[in-house]
C-alpha cells in the first residue's frame, strides 16, 4: 500500500510546488536507503522500468524525456517529464523543468504530481554514492568531482555517506558560486570537512580512487583511461570522462544499459559504437551479480537513473510532505 492519503476524488490531484517540497528535512542516508530499495525491487521482478522516450530538434538546443513506471513495492504507477531548453547557451540562460505525477494503483486515484527538480537533485547523487560503495576498490581513500552544477553540489556528502572512509576530496570546477556552492552543502552534511580545488585534472584524476563527472556539456575537462590509476572507479553523470574512460576500462556497470545506449551516444567510438555492459547495476545492488572482481580493475560505471527510483524517492517525499498538510489540491479533470 502507498502509505499516503489519496485524492479525495476522482476529479482532485494534489499538487506539490517547488517551494512545498523545499523545505521538507529528509537524511542522506534516508534517500540512500530509498532508492537501494527500488534498484532491488526492480531486480527482484516486482517494479517495470520501460525505456525513455526521447525527442531531440537536429540543431541540439533542447531535449526531451517521457518516463514511465511501476513500483511493486508501493503499488504506484508514475510518469516523470523532462524538458531542457538552450542547451546551445550558457547554463544561466538554460530553462529545465521536470515533473513527477504518482497514482495509486490500489484505489486508482491520483496521489500527487510535484515537480520533480528536488527528487532528481538527490536521487542522481545517491545512484553515484551506492556505485562507489559497490564498485569502489577495497580501501578507497580518494574521490575527484568534476563539476559544480545541480549534480555536482551533492555528490561528496553522499559519498561520504556511502564510503565514510575516504579522506581526500577534490573538485575540479570554473564557476565560483558553484565551488562556493559545492563547499556549502558539504560542511551543512559533515561541518568538519572540506574540499580541495583542483586545476591540474589530470595529476588529480591519477590519484583519486573514485571520479565522479557531472558537469555541463561545455566543460574542458575530458579524463582520459590512461590518466586513471589502476583500481579507479570512474561514473559518468553529465560531462567530464573521455570515451576512452569507457572503451578501456576492465568492466562497464551501467544503471540501465538500453539507457545508456539513448542518452550516451556523445561516448561512442569512431564507428559510432558502444560497448556491451558487463552488468547492470540493479542485479549487483542486490548481490546477484559480481561488480568488482579484483583490486586492479578499472571499472567505468554510468548513471543514467531509472524512472523508478523516481517513483520510489518521489512516493517517500509525498508521504513527508501530506503529512505535513503542504500541497494544493486541484480539481483537474472537474
Amino acid at each position: 500500500m502507498t502509505g499516503i492519503p489519496t485524492a479525495p476524488d476522482d476529479t482532485h490531484l494534489r499538487i506539490l510546488s517547488t517551494s512545498d517540497l523545499a523545505g521538507i528535512d529528509i537524511s542522506l542516508a534516508d534517500v540512500v536507503d530509498t532508492v537501494e530499495g527500488a534498484y532491488r525491487t526492480l531486480h527482484a521482478g516486482e517494479s517495470d522500468n520501460p525505456r525513455k522516450l526521447t525527442v531531440k530538434p537536429r540543431d541540439g538546443h533542447s531535449v526531451s524525456y517521457a518516463m514511465l513506471g511501476r513500483d511493486g513495492s508501493r503499488d504506484v504507477v508514475a510518469i516523470k517529464t523532462s524538458y531542457k531548453h538552450g542547451l546551445d547557451k550558457d547554463r544561466d540562460a538554460q530553462h529545465y523543468y521536470t515533473a513527477l505525477t504518482l497514482y495509486d494503483d490500489v484505489t486508482g486515484l491520483p496521489l500527487a504530481m510535484m515537480d520533480c527538480s528536488r527528487v532528481g537533485s538527490l536521487r542522481t547523487p545517491a545512484v553515484s554514492a551506492l556505485l562507489a560503495r559497490e564498485l569502489a576498490a577495497p580501501g578507497a581513500r580518494s574521490a575527484l568531482v568534476i563539476g559544480t552544477g545541480t549534480q555536482g553540489r551533492l555528490a561528496l556528502p553522499f559519498l561520504l555517506t556511502t564510503l565514510p572512509d575516504l579522506d581526500r576530496l577534490m573538485l575540479s570546477g570554473t564557476h565560483p558560486e558553484g565551488i562556493a556552492a559545492v563547499r556549502e552543502r558539504l560542511r551543512a552534511h559533515f561541518p568538519d570537512r572540506d574540499v580541495e580545488v583542483v586545476t591540474d585534472v589530470r595529476s588529480a584524476a591519477a590519484e583519486a580512487d573514485v571520479v565522479v563527472a557531472t558537469a555541463g556539456p561545455h566543460t574542458p575537462v575530458a579524463v582520459e583511461a590512461e590518466w586513471l590509476r589502476p583500481g579507479a572507479l570512474s561514473v559518468l553523470v553529465g560531462h567530464g570522462l573521455a570515451p576512452s574512460t569507457l572503451h578501456r576500462a576492465d568492466r562497464v556497470i551501467a544503471t540501465s544499459e538500453a539507457q545508456m545506449n539513448v542518452t550516451g551516444t556523445d561516448m561512442a567510438d569512431d564507428d559510432g559504437k558502444l560497448p556491451a555492459v558487463d552488468t547492470e547495476f540493479p542485479p549487483v545492488v542486490a548481490g546477484a551479480a559480481v561488480g568488482r572482481r579484483s583490486p586492479g580493475e578499472r571499472i567505468f560505471a554510468y548513471n543514467s537513473g531509472l524512472v523508478v527510483t523516481d517513483i520510489a524517492l518521489g512516493h517517500r517525499f509525498a508521504q513527508l510532505a501530506i503529512a505535513q498538510g503542504l500541497g494544493t489540491e486541484v480539481p483537474l479533470w472537474r
